[in-house]
């Protein structure tokens, strides 16, 4: 049996010394003779040839184990019905390989069956290659023997999520999620990053972040040559909204939510594949309790002492009570409602939301913090309190019309 690799660069170690050293130039020129080396630039260890894999070498995650198996008669009788099996064992289960489980009629002295078998990786520890092989002599004995090839397959990258919830409260959609995803490549090798995508749940669509535009092109933040160093650690970032359907029904996207999972292609030595998917990422959706206030529009600068409108939306997260608000405004040191407080906004049907519009002025200069609103539920006799929904500049108006 023998693992089928790509090659490698061969590699020389440089040997040299100056010219008015003991050995003169002899170093130098034997480098130059060398047909292993670069010409003009025999110093350097990479060279120009290829050597064949002196070893069993290293198995990642995601990559293709392939292996070349051959059964070789080497005895000076025909054998007959030769069976050829070849199994995996992994920490989980046993996978069969074979390509044909159909027998051989025969096979003379000298001669051999030649198999090649492939398998993606998808776990890691240790796995043991099976082979065996069962024939009959000329004599009708049956015969079995197997052989055994154990190795290791070992994780390439580490993969790191973060979330943050965004509430776009500016914005027809609500709910924005962003995802970093840190892969750092721990094995002793680069690797070309050919693919880095997030696959959404239904739930959501996705946008990458990961280029800009520059004259009218898409081009990646990481540059042209997307390569991972050894231990190096790269950052993704994508954005999720929900979508229209899920946005609108208040409580749909509570608790913990499926996101959707990682996709990730690489290519290491002389374009050896492997390709990682992870499993579906989840997230716990933020809280609101019973009723979400959130701010559709509000104005970035006011002047001193001028009201200012904004709207407000009211949510009623629960999915099964019907609640009656009463809204109160209080005032702080530095804003002032406008209009009537304590008035009856009537009642709010389950995962159903309504729209208010609101009168405030600001009495001192400066970035505010927009508080004091209280909804009270009648029903249940329960105030919610909302202080700093958001923030407004305010300035003087001869500092705003200048």
């Amino acid at each position: 049996m023998m693992r089928l690799t790509k090659p490698t660069l061969f590699t020389n170690i440089p040997v040299t010394c100056e010219e008015r050293d003991l050995p003169g130039n002899l170093f130098n020129q034997l480098m130059k003779d060398d047909p292993s080396t670069v010409k003009g630039a025999e110093t350097l260890m990479l060279g120009e040839m290829l050597t064949l894999p002196q070893n069993f070498g290293n198995i990642f995650l995601g990559e293709t184990f392939s292996s070349y198996i051959s059964v070789h008669n080497d005895s000076n009788q025909v054998v007959k019905d030769i069976l050829v099996k070849a199994d995996l064992q992994t920490s989980s289960q046993r996978l069969n390989l074979s390509a044909s489980s159909a027998a051989v009629a025969e096979l003379k002295p000298d001669c051999c069956i030649d198999d090649v078998i492939h398998h993606e990786v998808k776990e890691i520890g240790t796995h043991i290659l099976v082979c065996a092989v069962s024939y009959t002599t000329q004599t009708g004995e049956k015969m079995y023997f197997r052989k055994f090839f154990k190795f290791q397959v070992l994780k390439p990258l580490d993969v790191k999520t973060k979330f943050y919830n965004a509430e776009s409260d500016l914005s027809s959609v609500t709910d924005e999620v962003f995802l970093e995803a840190q892969i750092q490549n721990i094995t002793t090798s680069p690797m070309f990053m050919e693919k880095v995508s997030l696959e959404p749940s239904m739930m959501y669509n996705v946008a990458e972040l990961n280029t800009v535009d520059t004259a009218g092109e898409s081009e990646s933040t990481f540059g042209a040559r997307t390569y991972l160093q050894p231990m190096d650690t790269r950052q993704y970032l994508y954005c999720l909204k929900p979508k229209q359907e899920f946005a609108e029904k208040a409580g749909v996207i509570k608790g913990v939510t499926v996101i959707g999972k990682l996709d990730i292609v690489w290519k290491t030595n002389l374009g050896e594949r492997g390709r990682l998917q992870t499993s579906q990422l989840q997230r716990m959706a933020p809280g609101y309790g019973d009723v979400r206030l959130s701010l559709e529009t509000i104005p970035d600068t006011v002047n001193l002492e001028e009201p200012f409108d904004i709207t407000c939306k009211i949510t009623n997260c629960s999915s099964e009570r019907t609640m009656d608000l009463v809204l109160e405004m209080c005032n702080t040191n530095s804003i002032h409602w406008c209009g009537v407080s304590g008035r009856q906004l009537g009642k709010l049907h389950p995962s159903s939301s309504l729209h208010l519009a609101l009168t405030l002025l600001s009495s001192v200069q400066g970035l505010q913090s927009v508080s004091g609103l209280r909804l009270t539920d009648t029903f249940l006799k329960r105030t919610y309190e909302y202080d700093d929904i958001a923030q407004v500049c305010v300035v003087s108006s001869e500092i705003k019309q200048s």
